[in-house]
């Protein structure tokens, strides 16, 4: 009997340990990840810390891992092993998950492929949006909003991956960091975007204008944090904070993407990064028409954006 052939993809960013699985077919049939445990009241991990994580979660989801390609036949190996694909970019974390991926691929005479993670972020967007084939032939914008990236990118998809050209960024913190300080800051646990999306659907009163900071294509969020502080001081309302954070950030992308229209009329625009599963970010970016979202489980970090371009690399 034939064995079905699998592609595997690792990233190990630095809040999460994932594990892709994609078959002959183009579909993800797994995936497992796990996060890293960040301890109450902290708004991160050191890198040497992540690393070690990173390596325990790793052995804990290995029997998950081997109880879904048991009875295949593993034809590649994808891996992230940097951020960005720009020059100089580099996390130590990714480590853990490139020597995994180098053991597996030398014991078992496959090759290994080297991707960006924002390379898998963007892919895992285009696979669960249902856009794939219509984007991966065709330049198309792509926001990668997460707690370590806040960017618009032109991306032109080559050779099985992206080039990309930032066209808008944040100026100083990003999306994720400006999220989550305020919901530490307010007593919730690391990271707290889901939290905050909670609160923020229980608050029905009205909402102080989000005096935003957006021009020539770069945004500052830095200064939400302070402004949060001393909302919460005044109320103690959680909700009414969370709601407010999420419109602040709401609006910025809402700006960022209303001048990305004007510079790149009927251009698809693709929502990709673990702050873009929050639902009302979506709700409200979505009043553009030509937009892609991923689901949550593809928006947050995962390695299935990995494991589809290690397929596609494989295969072309």
């Amino acid at each position: 009997m034939n064995k079905e052939s699998v592609y595997i993809g690792f990233d190990t960013s630095n809040y999460t340990t994932s594990i892709g699985v994609c078959n002959e077919n183009g579909e993800i049939i797994a995936n497992i990840k796990k996060l890293l445990d960040v301890k109450e009241g902290e708004r991160g991990l050191r890198q040497s810390d992540a690393v070690f994580a990173h390596i325990k979660n790793l052995s804990l989801l290995a029997p998950q891992l081997n109880e879904v390609v048991k009875n295949c036949e593993i034809k590649a190996i994808g891996v992230s092993t940097v951020p960005r694909d720009v020059e100089g970019s580099y996390m130590p974390c990714f480590l853990a998950g490139k020597t995994v991926a180098d053991v597996m691929g030398a014991t078992h005479c496959i090759p290994v492929y080297g991707f960006s993670h924002q390379s898998g972020h963007i892919m895992a967007a285009l696979y669960s949006s249902g856009s794939a084939d219509a984007l991966l032939h065709n330049d198309f914008v792509a926001f990668h909003i997460s707690g370590g990236t806040t960017e618009a990118l032109y991306v032109t998809p080559r050779n099985n991956c992206f080039d990309v050209r930032i066209i808008s960024e944040t100026a100083d913190i990003s999306a994720g960091q400006a999220i989550d300080r305020a919901g530490v800051m307010m007593g919730l646990s690391f990271p707290c975007g889901k939290q905050m999306e909670q609160l923020a659907s229980q608050y029905i009163g009205k909402l102080p204008k989000a005096k935003i900071c957006v021009n020539n294509g770069k945004c500052n969020l830095s200064g939400l944090e302070n402004i949060a502080q001393k909302l919460y001081k005044e109320t103690s309302d959680v909700s009414f904070v969370s709601a407010y954070v999420l419109n602040f950030v709401g609006e910025t992308l809402f700006k960022l993407t209303k001048d990305i229209r004007e510079n790149y009329q009927n251009i698809p625009i693709l929502y990709a990064g673990g702050v873009m599963s929050n639902k009302y970010l979506q709700n409200k970016l979505s009043r553009f028409s030509d937009t892609y979202f991923a689901t949550p489980e593809f928006s947050a970090d995962n390695a299935a954006g990995i494991a589809y371009l290690t397929y596609k690399s494989y295969r072309e």
